[in-house]
């Protein structure tokens, strides 16, 4: 792919349906493709640290020592002191063009930046510097004739270079409209909207390297020596022995709709729009793709404890199905998981476990807690359901919640699960 800079043209583009209700109501997503008339090369400049600024659209969340890092959608990443969590303060506004995922090992903290990996300094927080760029690793492109055809134009690991305006509208529930189409080459997923691709649970990040932990939605892990990103049919590694030199590793093609990455102990757990995908990884280097469990289209976050997959799945995305449930899946057996049993839900989005503790994020619907010990009767121990909070997603820190939804960032005191207690809340468009 040349690297020469090229003038990206996005222009206002297709009205998609995201969902039906029982009243026969949608949510239609408008997609409008943003004018840009930035070369690769001006883009490749804006990278630069700013003063502190007002959430607006939240995304994905990442939290390592005392600081919280919180996606801007498409523009970049709130540093927060959150020394004290009852008193979060913001330290700077690093600003990222096209950013949807973070991960951090050290003091270098990783980003996507439309169809390049970013590493940055962030050493001293209010002034974070980019010490190191690998262009165009994270591309779109299309099938032709068998064969995977890169375009020659700004892509991103996430589908982030468009706004999106939603409305809700009476429509006739049995039109049956495809929330996928091909645009000027490129493939646009719907179910994106309002928080990017459906990328990290709290993933246990593990040795070779102090790093954070993400939520269930990522689509960055850190293992070992290695940084996992998935974009939409690939797995790729990047080598950061050196974190402020990474490395492109590795590309491991497979599947499709690929959504998020999990890892737990010297496995990857890797969620679809069709099932889930386990990767021996005791080799780092080398993932090795074990098995798959199947299930209807949906979208589906996954987190592991011991040998017990949950997996989330929902409708009202373009992925297109119609199942709203909690999946416990058996994956002692890594090469045969089995369905254990399958819970109804309204709307499920992230989910992060503290054993025998499971939070579940229902979107406008709130968050339940679950005591999930007995895997047969997790309907029947739900701990709390808390109605007051949009919740896209969750990383449970033992002691303390960490919520993120369309309204805000949200953190409780979760010393007790069956009664959360509100420490702060960073609302949108609301100074703190």
């Amino acid at each position: 792919m040349k690297s020469t800079p090229l003038h990206i043209l996005f222009v206002l583009s297709a009205v998609l349906f995201w969902s039906c209700n029982d009243q026969c109501k949608e949510t239609r997503v408008t997609r409008r493709f943003s004018t840009v008339t930035l070369s690769l090369m001006e883009l490749r400049t804006l990278v630069k640290t700013e003063s502190p600024r007002l959430m607006e659209k939240p995304g994905k969340m990442y939290v390592k020592g005392k600081y919280l890092f919180v996606n801007e959608i498409k523009e970049g990443i709130h540093i927060i002191d959150n020394s004290n969590p009852s008193s979060p303060k913001f330290v700077s506004f690093l600003r990222i063009p096209g950013n949807g995922d973070i991960a951090v090992r050290d003091n270098i903290l990783y980003a996507d930046s439309y169809s390049d990996l970013v590493a940055v300094d962030i050493t001293n927080p209010s002034s974070p510097s980019e010490v190191e760029r690998i262009k165009n690793v994270f591309v779109s492109g299309q099938f032709e004739g068998g064969n995977w055809v890169v375009n020659e134009s700004v892509g991103s690991i996430t589908d982030q270079n468009v706004d999106y305006v939603t409305e809700t509208v009476t429509v006739n529930c049995e039109e049956n409209v495809s929330p996928n189409f091909w645009w000027g080459g490129m493939l646009v997923f719907a179910d994106r909207a309002f928080f990017g691709s459906a990328a990290s649970s709290s993933a246990p990040q593990s040795a070779g390297g102090s790093s954070g932990q993400a939520g269930s939605m990522s689509r960055f892990a850190i293992h070992n020596q290695f940084l996992y990103t998935v974009g939409q049919n690939n797995l790729r590694l990047f080598n950061i022995s050196n974190p402020k030199k990474p490395v492109d590793f590795k590309n491991i093609n497979f599947g499709w709709g690929i959504e998020t990455i999990f890892p737990y102990q010297n496995k990857l757990f890797i969620g679809s729009t069709t099932g889930m995908f386990i990767f021996d990884n005791s080799d780092p280097s080398n993932p090795v793709q074990l098995s798959s469990f199947q299930h209807g289209r949906a979208c589906d976050p996954v987190v592991v404890h011991d040998d017990i997959a949950y997996v989330t799945l929902r409708t009202g995305t373009a992925c297109a199905g119609t199942q709203n449930q909690l999946d416990l899946v058996d994956v002692s057996n890594a090469s045969s998981p089995q369905l254990i049993k399958s819970y109804q839900m309204e709307n499920p989005h992230g989910l992060s476990i503290d054993f025998p503790t499971l939070y579940l994020c229902e979107g406008e619907h709130g968050l339940k807690v679950f005591d999930v010990a007995d895997k047969f009767g997790v309907d029947k121990h739900q701990l709390a359901h808390f109605k007051d909070m949009d919740a896209y997603d969750v990383i449970s820190l033992g002691k303390t919640l960490l919520l993120i939804g369309k309204d805000g960032f949200y953190q409780y005191d979760s010393s007790n699960p069956k009664d959360l207690k509100l420490l702060s809340k960073i609302p949108v468009g609301k100074a703190i």
